[in-house]
């Protein structure tokens, strides 16, 4: 998902680094963010509880 990418590059972090911050692994975000995965509800939710200025509507637009 480009807009997941750009959001985590405006901060300054890596994927690691992201995924780390997100509680996530590594593979699950990358995939995510390689659009190889749809985000799970736990992801989201995840997502949201650490960046609440990201908009998660993005991910339930087709």
């Amino acid at each position: 998902m480009k807009c997941l990418k750009e959001f985590r590059i405006s901060l300054g972090y890596t994927i690691q680094q992201f995924a780390i911050s997100m509680g996530v692994s590594k593979s699950l975000y990358e995939k995510v963010e390689m659009g190889f995965r749809k985000p799970s509800s736990s992801f989201i939710s995840k997502l949201k509880k650490t960046y609440p200025q990201f908009d998660i509507n993005i991910f339930f637009i087709k």
